[in-house]
């Protein structure tokens, strides 16, 4: 047996099997593209997880259309973030031409343009429906992650969620953090938290209120609030097939942690709000992570726990998450670990650096008795990849450089006309398209405040009241007391006892003149 049919022999045996599942390409060998040695991911391994990696122009965002794709046409809903705003061509059918028809042919497919079920979603509203989420569903560690808290500042957070918590004083917005924030640190709060919760100083708290102002003034303030998003909304299916959900942030693409912390809060509600499901046939939800290095650098340890608890639990949800960056080293060992699909593209070796990142990339990969990794990874064209998944039976297949299949609708953005219409004819667009002012911790404490303030203005009018009686009473005791009214007091006597006795005595003067004679 030749090495070819040796080579064919080994991959078909590796990626066959009679369940449902996404057909990727087909396997290269010295150069070949061979037809029937085709590369498929079981579908009831995709909540396995995985990732997609390789360098700038490699083709990444391609291979994740493929899968949307894909995922959709098998009834699978799929969460994507569309980075630089050109994944909404997915909505759209594609044009067929002479480079995607020998690509086609070369892999023994039919190039058939359709276009699949797409929603568009926006963190600012300006770009599709309104994501939001409120402060609490947040909650103080990806809070820390998007304002870049220090711990200190991180542990205050921590202090005002409990305290609202324990308080049922319900944060909406940054309205409600603020108020909260400024009632415990300047506040009438600042006393009451200090046996229980601890005493909060006026430069944290000064710090944390810059971050927020910021974070408004950069216009995407407006994620935090209601209507929340319903997270149930990811799960829809059209026609039988699975909705691609777009989250398009290439308006917010340099507030890397905003968006990569928000996507990581979604995949925290799936966890906690979607109930066990086991294995299933096909999973409930994709979701893929783009740009994932985002999600990773600088993050401090409570949240890099976060996201290895929620990927090493979530698989039991149904759900399936795939990280797509440059690098395998981008995404830390504790999560890599855990992805157990591997879609690798070409890697550079420019660089000392580069060179070190392809040796522990190549120790990640099986032994291949038809590749050498270290060499084939650097030669890969655009458009192929060096692929290894896990089987039906949970077994990592052979190692298969492979041609991937082209997507079958735009590979780029809708035109701006059609992605308005698109837009505006949503039922999901309708749906959070106005914001909700609830009544919340501000408005209590605004209350609570004004109530307090009332009851002290009162005590204080009580008291200026009883200390102006006492003055008078001061004062006229005090004018009792002087010099001066004593003396008017003494004339006073004198004339009324002038006036009882002074008559008297006159008569009787002379009534006594005749007694003596004179």
């Amino acid at each position: 047996m030749s090495k070819k049919e040796q080579f064919v022999a080994a991959i078909q045996k590796s990626y066959r099997t009679d369940k449902p599942v996404i057909h990727l390409g087909s396997a290269i060998l010295d150069g070949e593209i061979i037809g029937e040695a085709r590369v498929n991911l079981p579908l009831r391994m995709m909540n396995r997880h995985g990732l997609v990696a390789g360098a700038t122009g490699s083709g990444k965002t391609r291979t994740l259309q493929v899968l949307a794709e894909q995922l959709s046409a098998a009834g699978v809903p799929v969460f994507m973030s569309d980075i630089k705003g050109d994944l909404s061509g997915i909505a759209q059918p594609g044009q067929t031409n002479a480079a995607l028809q020998e690509r086609s042919q070369a892999l023994g497919t039919v190039f058939e343009p359709k276009g699949y079920p797409v929603e568009l979603y926006s963190l600012s509203g300006n770009k599709g429906a309104q994501m939001r989420a409120t402060i609490l569903e947040f909650g103080p560690i990806l809070l820390s992650k998007i304002f870049e808290l220090n711990d200190t500042q991180s542990g205050v957070l921590a202090i005002l969620f409990k305290y609202a918590d324990d308080k049922e004083l319900p944060m909406v917005d940054l309205n409600d953090l603020k108020k909260v924030l400024n009632f415990l640190s300047e506040g009438p709060g600042a006393a009451e938290i200090k046996a229980d919760y601890g005493s909060i100083s006026t430069s944290t708290a000064g710090t944390i209120l810059r971050k927020i102002v910021a974070l408004e003034q950069q216009g995407v303030g407006t994620i935090f609030g209601e209507k929340s998003f319903d997270i149930t909304d990811l799960i829809n299916r059209v026609d039988g097939q699975g909705v691609i959900s777009l989250l398009n942030i290439s308006d917010v693409q340099d507030k890397p942690a905003l968006f990569s912390t928000f996507m990581l809060s979604l995949l925290a509600e799936l966890y906690t709000k979607l109930p066990e499901a086991g294995d299933l046939d096909k999973p409930k939800l994709v979701f893929f992570l783009d740009e994932a290095h985002l999600l990773f650098k600088d993050a401090p340890k409570a949240f890099l726990d976060q996201i290895e608890q929620v990927v090493r639990l979530i698989r039991s949800k149904g759900v399936g998450i795939f990280f797509c960056t440059q690098m395998a080293q981008d995404v830390p060992v504790s999560v890599l670990s855990q992805l157990g699909n591997r879609v690798q593209h070409v890697l550079r070796a420019f660089t000392p650096q580069d060179a070190d990142a392809l040796k522990q990339t190549v120790k990640t990969y099986p032994r291949s008795e038809f590749y050498a990794i270290d060499q084939i990874l650097t030669t890969l064209g655009i458009g192929q990849a060096l692929i290894t998944v896990l089987n039906e039976k949970g077994i990592p297949t052979e190692v298969a450089a492979t041609h991937l299949l082209p997507p079958n609708s735009v590979m780029g953005p809708m035109v701006q006309a059609d992605y308005d219409n698109h837009v505006r004819q949503s039922d999901v667009y309708l749906k959070y398209k106005d914001p909700i002012d609830p009544e919340s911790a501000y408005e209590m404490l605004t209350k609570r405040m004004e109530a307090q303030a009332q009851v002290e203005a009162k005590a204080q009018e009580e008291v200026a009241e009883v200390k102006k009686e006492k003055e008078e009473k001061g004062m006229f005791t005090d004018a009792l007391n002087s010099p001066l009214a004593k003396q008017i007091g003494r004339e006073v006597v004198r004339g009324v006892f002038g006036m009882l006795f002074g008559k008297k005595t006159t008569s009787t003067r002379k009534k006594s003149g005749g007694l003596f004679g004179f």
